[in-house]
């Protein structure tokens, strides 16, 4: 019998095969198509194609360099500690974040965690998935059956996610919400400024009131 030096150079001790880990994880690439993707920086490209395996993490460090807060959007943060906190609770600058991405085939996407240190007192802790589901073919889901669909783009070479529709998840279907029962259009960039750093940044804008939340931070790419 005649064995390929291909075939030899995939077995592994004992004639078992190894397993064959994704190359890349090609789903916001296919969302955003091929040209719009291609116009990214490559730092940025390799970010949202790096696999993750189920229950693997991966840390992203960084700081925040400013939360701003109108009073419409402090009073709505405040409000939303009911469904868990997804806004930044207090203005200010200067302290640590951290965000875990964690891959969840039971999400059908990624779990990302992200921990706010705040002087003296325990660390806001915001959770939420993205989800690969939907109209939009992506949505991030909140907790307490919140979901806010969202549509990605390539602004300027940052990877620019907006959403689109807010709903509630009850007994598998989506009930969008009314625009005036809504928060407001909300965006976040990821920006890359080299040398294994991004900046991200979060705004919250209400067709009446203005813009309710805006945040600034900067990460590293884990070491």
């Amino acid at each position: 019998m005649t064995i390929l030096a291909r075939d030899v150079a995939g077995l592994m001790p004992g004639g078992r095969a190894p397993r064959r880990e994704a190359l890349a994880d090609t789903r916001y690439s296919a969302l955003l198509g091929e040209a719009a993707w291609a116009r990214l920086p490559q730092a940025v490209r390799r970010r949202f194609s790096k696999p993750v395996r189920p229950g693997a993490v991966t840390i992203y460090r960084g700081h925040v360099l400013s939360t701003e807060l109108s009073r419409i959007g402090y009073l709505l943060a405040q409000a939303a500690r009911l469904v868990g906190g997804p806004l930044p609770l207090t203005p200010g600058g200067g302290g640590t974040v951290t965000v875990t991405v964690i891959e969840d085939p039971a999400f059908n996407g990624q779990v990302w965690s992200r921990s706010y240190a705040r002087g003296g007192r325990f660390p806001q802790v915001i959770h939420s998935a993205k989800r690969f589901l939907g109209a939009t073919g992506l949505e991030e889901y909140l907790g307490w059956g919140l979901v806010m669909r969202l549509r990605l783009s390539v602004e300027e070479g940052a990877l620019v996610f907006r959403s689109v529709a807010y709903g509630l998840e009850l007994c598998g279907r989506f009930l969008q919400l009314p625009s005036w029962i809504t928060p407001g259009a909300c965006e976040v960039r990821h920006e890359d400024t080299g040398s294994g750093r991004f900046r991200f940044e979060l705004r919250l804008v209400h067709p009446l009131f203005g813009c309710l939340v805006r945040q600034l931070a900067v990460f590293e790419d884990p070491a």
